[in-house]
């Protein structure tokens, strides 16, 4: 409501009270007219300048700093100032959208200390495991060397994989960084995703013999499915979708690939017969070091960092992923790429 209406109304109240008083006293219209008329005037002018000094003004202080700092410098110094016509219901407006998204802004920065915590807790852990059984190693192998040489070189070996998995780790860790710092651009290039795809299928094909599991395509790709992308980096994201799905895999499994066209992209789905994922986790797949059923993924082997690369290299692509899963039936992710042609 407009301060010029607000006193409008709390004139007449206050005029027609005086008037009706008046009248009930001298019983006269005249005379309810004048006091009505001179108390009407009277108040219009002391409220109005009362409410636009002392309140009126401070209120519309009030709601143009919270609208400045609503908009941000930037946005100000774009704008100009801006004169609200009824700064009462807006500062009211503008109080709430300002609390509510500084609501927001502190639950987000409340999941992500959550989250930071539990990076450095994960990332220290990751390295640790590793370091110390390094560590064990070598103290052991002091003790056999000579005594033992075969037991040595066993030692040796147990020592050099986890050199190994450490390096595997810190190449992860920087290759997200990376993706994420934009120190890692993507080279976009035309190819044939279907070609890449027969490469990597083939470069995998001994490991998924070794569980038994067969990678095929759900259809036959006889037309060239042309699409723009960094070829290497999507190539990793195949890699490490396969390979995720060979290692959580069953026994005789198999991984399929289908391709949908859609209006300007295609549609590729990575689908395994598996042992699923439960619904609770699917949100939280894509995290740095989130592992279902830890022993089991130790006993994998992996970084835990494989499904965080894939997300973050589609994002630098402006390209989405998604996972569907149930339980004994198997899970699928789906990713799209930008279509040519």
């Amino acid at each position: 409501m407009k301060l010029s209406v607000l006193v409008l109304i709390t004139a007449l109240a206050v005029a027609l009270s005086i008037g009706m008083v008046n009248f009930y006293f001298e019983r006269s219209w005249y005379y309810f007219g004048i006091s009505f008329g001179v108390s009407f005037l009277c108040s219009f002018l002391v409220f109005y300048y009362l409410l636009e000094k002392y309140i009126y003004n401070k209120i519309k202080l009030i709601y143009k700093l919270i609208h400045n700092l609503k908009l941000g410098k930037d946005l100000k110094d774009a704008l100009g100032e801006y004169v609200s016509s009824d700064p009462i219901n807006d500062v009211e407006q503008e109080v709430k959208e300002w609390a509510g998204a500084k609501k927001r802004e502190i639950d987000l920065l409340k999941k992500q200390e959550q989250f930071r915590r539990e990076f450095l807790s994960n990332v220290s852990h990751e390295f640790k495991t590793p370091l110390f059984a390094i560590q064990g190693y070598i103290e052991t192998l002091q003790d056999c060397i000579v005594d033992d040489p075969d037991m040595a070189v066993k030692f040796l070996k147990k020592a050099e994989n986890n050199v190994e998995r450490l390096s595997y780790l810190i190449n992860d860790l920087d290759a997200i960084s990376k993706l994420e710092t934009g120190e890692a651009p993507i080279h976009y290039q035309k190819f044939d995703f279907v070609t890449l795809a027969k490469e990597v299928m083939e470069n995998l094909e001994d490991r998924a013999k070794a569980k038994h599991i067969k990678l095929f395509f759900k259809d036959k790709y006889t037309a060239v499915t042309m699409v723009n992308a960094d070829r290497e980096k999507i190539r990793q994201v195949l890699i490490n979708l396969i390979v995720n799905s060979i290692k959580y895999g069953i026994e005789h499994g198999e991984t399929a690939i289908k391709i949908f066209e859609l209006h300007d992209q295609f549609l590729v789905e990575v689908t395994d017969n598996g042992i699923g994922i439960e619904e609770k986790h699917l949100l939280r797949l894509f995290e740095r070091f989130y592992r279902i059923d830890t022993h089991r993924a130790r006993e994998v082997g992996g970084t835990g960092l494989g499904l965080a690369i894939v997300k973050h290299i589609l994002e630098a692509h402006q390209q989405t992923i998604s996972v569907r899963s149930t339980p004994g039936i198997g899970t699928t992710f789906a990713f799209t790429l930008q279509k040519i042609g």
